[in-house]
């Protein structure tokens, strides 16, 4: 088919998309765009002890009728050709029904459907062919949310489902093992009416729930923007000999900021232009938002210290601070890593003793689980509060864990807050999945949170690549554990740990210590020089405290705050784990 005249086809679009409506008919705001303004409203209208009382039933009064029709209609939308039997999955452990459900014509039936842990009660209603419009899951944050099934009211009927929004829609089939959540695709379905088997089963995110939250939604940062640049911070998004990425942090009427530095014993002054990201919480009352300055310097030269300050002439300076480039693959260097954090005071005063205890650590990184819910501000304004200034002298490299990519709705703030290499599997995983070399030492950082198979040939790629002496692997999820072994990432990617030999498997999760055998293929073996280590440790609060010894344990126990201290000196590896008195609680060494 020839293609239309340019003008012939901008009046085909103009008619096709205004023909169908009223002269007088306006598009519903989104539910994003809707809860913006009730919020913004809000915030001029309540204080702080009135946000904090704020119910379910004044939720739903508080809004306009526009309001309360983006609310119930904007959220989920599909079309469907013929007409269609919806059936709506809520779950039972949600006290309030959504304010919706019953006046839009739905009705609840006898019928139930269950995974392992919750218990839905079914809700349908028949819709003609044409767009379906749904509603939001309720102004509290319950992570259960409903999910939806649908069926042609004639059964000779095919029904063919077009997602409009999200745009992006999974369907399965409703049945006994379906999956209904995206960020928990393992958590599927152990019974279901045989009404409803065979239908069209359309999944979601749990984390949905946070979209229209006002119901005890409102926080606080105890420690909010200043014009004044503060949390300075270092990172590498390139090689560590010869740049670096600084990030800090202002209110948002700062409008642009400057790196300025030099090499240590001189007095010429180099600037950097910083890049700006205007950063919202929305629920963030004291502090909503806050600008994110990330500068690159680049063309540095190797094993030199430089000085700098961050900020500009009118919003004022940071105090000066120093950094050291990295030396060549031949020298000898040290750096201190972390299993989960979350936010913990200890940490942070734990990398702060370990900067004075051994001046000569290069970086610290983290093993995933930064901070409790990465979607809140305020929790990486207490990582970084609690990190001082260490984390301004050294760079802070870390992977993302499940608390700071939750509930399926990413990690886009871990994303805008560190700044890493975008050399990833995919333009998704850009600063998640990532390496970098330092010294002789590869450094596979995985976010695990990411299915494996999609990274699985980027990983294979990197370490056929590599060079390096030492190859160590850093994801939030430890294959082997004494609580939930992951297989899958034993299956996936053991046999690539095993092939290219990685010295270190480096992980959190399970908020305990254990340090394994070498490992290969699956079976215990002698040396390191033929296996791999696996290794997981806890910067936080411990649990698990009575779970069985693995046979592939070389040394396992319950712990609370511990940081590990490693040197590489050429083929030798020395390491040791520190408690919160300072104390080793384990050590070992490895000789290639």
């Amino acid at each position: 088919m020839k293609s239309l005249p340019l003008l012939l086809v901008c009046i085909v679009l103009i008619f096709s998309s205004c023909g169908p409506q009223k002269k007088d008919e306006k598009a519903l705001p989104s539910v994003k765009e809707t809860m913006d303004e009730v919020v913004t409203r809000l915030y001029k209208e309540l204080d702080k002890e009135a946000l904090d009382t704020i119910s379910h039933s004044y939720a739903e009064h508080y809004l306009t009728e526009e309001e309360k029709e983006s609310l119930a209609t904007q959220y989920w939308k599909v079309k469907v050709n013929v007409p269609t039997t919806v059936s709506l999955m809520r779950n039972k452990g949600q006290e309030v029904v959504p304010f919706w459900l019953k006046p839009s014509g739905f009705s609840l039936t006898a019928l139930e459907v269950k995974n392992e842990h919750d218990t839905y009660e079914v809700w349908q209603k028949d819709f003609d062919a044409g767009e379906i419009q749904l509603g939001i899951n309720g102004f509290g944050k319950h992570r259960p949310v409903y999910f939806i099934g649908l069926a042609p009211q004639n059964a000779e009927e095919e029904l063919e489902i077009t997602p409009v929004f999200p745009a992006k829609q999974h369907i399965e089939v409703f049945e006994i093992g379906a999956f209904t959540y995206h960020d928990w695709s393992g958590l599927t379905l152990t019974e279901v009416p045989d009404a409803l088997k065979g239908q069209q089963l359309l999944t979601t995110i749990r984390g949905r729930a946070r979209e229209a939250h006002m119901v005890d939604a409102f926080r606080t940062t105890a420690y909010p923007t200043g014009e004044k640049p503060d949390q300075v911070l270092l990172t590498w998004s390139e090689s560590p000999e010869n740049s670096m990425d600084i990030q800090w942090r202002t209110t948002e009427t700062v409008p642009s900021g400057i790196v300025k530095y030099w090499k240590g014993g001189t007095k010429d002054t180099l600037e950097t232009q910083a890049e700006k990201f205007l950063m919202e919480d929305r629920l963030l009352q004291n502090d909503r938002y806050m600008n994110r300055f990330t500068a690159k310097l680049r063309s540095l030269t190797p094993e030199t210290e430089y000085g700098y300050i961050v900020g500009n002439e009118e919003a004022g300076w940071s105090s000066p601070q120093t950094f050291n480039t990295a030396s060549d693959k031949d020298k000898p260097f040290s750096f201190v890593w972390s299993g989960d954090v979350h936010l913990s005071e200890v940490w942070g005063n734990n990398i702060q003793k370990a900067e004075k205890r051994f001046p000569d650590i290069a970086f610290y990184y983290i093993a995933g689980d930064l901070v409790n819910t990465g979607l809140y501000r305020d929790d990486w304004d207490k990582l970084f509060q609690y990190a001082g200034g260490t984390v301004a002298r050294k760079p802070l490299m870390a992977v993302p864990g499940n608390h700071d990519s939750q509930d399926g709705l990413g990690a886009w703030m871990f994303e805008k807050m560190l700044s890493y290499p975008s050399d990833s599997p995919s333009p998704e995983m850009a600063g998640r999945s990532y390496a970098f070399n330092y010294g002789n030492a590869l450094f596979l950082m995985i976010d695990s949170t990411f299915p494996n198979e999609d990274q699985t040939e980027w990983i294979e790629k990197k370490l056929k690549e590599s060079d390096a002496i030492w190859k160590i692997a850093v994801f939030h999820f430890p294959p082997f554990n004494a609580v939930e072994p992951y297989e899958d990432i034993q299956e996936e990617w053991g046999p690539l740990f095993d092939k290219y030999h990685v010295d270190m498997v480096m992980g959190g999760h399970f908020h305990y210590y254990m340090r394994s055998k070498p490992i290969n293929n699956g079976q215990i073996v002698k040396n390191p020089e033929d296996g791999t280590i696996y290794w997981i440790s806890v910067g936080t609060t411990g649990k698990n405290k009575d779970v069985e010894t693995g046979s592939y344990a070389e040394i396992q126990f319950q712990a609370d705050h511990l940081y590990q201290y490693i040197t590489i000196d050429g083929k030798t590896m020395k390491a040791q784990t520190i408690n919160v008195d300072g104390e080793k609680v384990d050590q070992f060494s490895i000789n290639k």
